[in-house]
């Protein structure tokens, strides 16, 4: 495995963080308070080139392999601030844009891709339900055929971006005798009949990024729009799980790298008895295992990159990386927050923030407990 990076590859990298701090700055405190889209950084980001780091250029994309998609994603969330943003962003790569390259149609990617990468349509994905959430495939969302078309019956839970969502991937029951071969995948569009979305979702985190419920009433969904064949929804969705949880994760790389940088900074310029509190032990140690989780989890995550980049299948190594990462932002969060005191408290500086952002990747493309169930079923057990 070489992990070295090209010239173009880190001069790309750089880009997006000068490009992030110049253009996706605005007074974020405000609008987290009112819970707030960006959604003038959504269109910067597409002017940018973001919103289509995998896509070839026939489809308006820049055609970037998995590494440099990782990097992109990684040093958008260093030089950006708003976790809620870039959420939304890796939602709309990973589990809307990507299967429809990798599974759609020829018309189909003719059809979305374009509008995706423009940021002209805002996608997402609709997997999990009320009463399936680590029991993905336990979904209770039936889709039947009718003629040239499927009608749809269900409701979505916690679904990111659907409260502004032009189209999302809807997974639905098609056969249910045969468990995860009966589950078909739909590109849903906002316009289709029966489709409706509920009031955004207010959380603890991730204010920035709307999230909601959707609600499929004899949704009316033509047989064009179904993504791959019927049965194939498990393969797609295990499939766009190993691009999120490599690619995604990289966000929380970047914001540990910033969030790193602060409480260095921090520490070298407050002072207590007399001295900067750097200078102790109990201080410098905490921010070295900050530094030492950081590492880690840029090799895991550019070892999945360089897999996929192979052609490679990364199941296990996909898991590890969205159990170890997302562990380490929460610990390193929680580490800056204690760090910086009572101010790290306040809601007006960032390790507060980044605490309740980070507690989400517990949870999110799987939870921790469902990573370890994934790894530990490579040892038979």
């Amino acid at each position: 495995m070489d992990f070295s990076l090209s010239q173009d590859q880190t001069e790309f990298k750089e880009a997006v963080v000068r490009f992030a701090q110049k253009k996706l700055v605005d007074d974020l405190s405000a609008r987290e308070k009112r819970g707030e889209f960006f959604l003038d950084g959504w269109r910067e980001c597409a002017d940018f080139g973001l919103l289509g780091l995998p896509v070839p250029e026939e489809y308006g994309g820049l055609g970037m392999d998995a590494l440099t998609c990782l990097l992109s994603l990684e040093g958008l969330s260093y030089g950006c601030r708003d976790n809620g943003l870039v959420f939304a962003i890796n939602s709309h790569l990973w589990t809307c844009v990507k299967p429809i390259l990798s599974f759609g149609s020829v018309a189909q990617k003719e059809r979305f891709l374009p509008a995706l990468v423009r940021g002209e349509m805002i996608g997402g994905h609709a997997m999990t339900e009320p009463e399936a959430g680590s029991d993905a495939f336990g979904m209770r969302c039936q889709a039947r055929k009718e003629g040239d078309r499927y009608i749809l019956n269900g409701t979505k839970i916690f679904i990111t971006n659907a409260p502004i969502a032009d189209l999302l991937l809807v997974f639905a029951v098609t056969d249910p005798d045969r468990s995860f071969g009966g589950i078909s995948a739909f590109i849903v569009e906002k316009g289709f009949p029966g489709f409706s979305v509920g009031r955004p979702l207010e959380l603890m985190g991730l204010k920035t990024c709307p999230i909601g419920e959707v609600i499929l009433q004899d949704c009316e969904v033509p047989e064009e729009n179904r993504l791959g064949k019927e049965g194939a929804g498990t393969a797609i969705f295990n499939a766009e799980m190993e691009w999120e949880r490599g690619c995604l994760f990289a966000a929380h790389l970047g914001a540990m790298e910033r969030e790193l940088e602060a409480c260095v900074s921090y520490a070298g310029e407050r002072h207590q008895f007399g001295r900067p509190i750097g200078s102790n032990q109990a201080v410098s140690h905490r921010i070295a295992d900050m530094a030492v989780r950081i590492e880690l989890s840029r090799m895991i995550l550019y070892k999945v990159a360089w897999m996929k980049d192979q052609g490679m299948r990364a199941p296990k190594d996909s898991a590890i990386a969205k159990l170890f990462v997302s562990e380490s932002y929460v610990h390193n969060s929680l580490d800056a927050l204690q760090l910086h005191g009572a101010y790290g408290y306040s809601t007006e500086y960032e390790p507060e923030r980044h605490v309740r952002d980070s507690l989400a990747g517990r949870i999110y493309s799987g939870t921790s407990e469902i990573q370890r169930n994934i790894i530990a079923s490579f040892y038979n057990l």
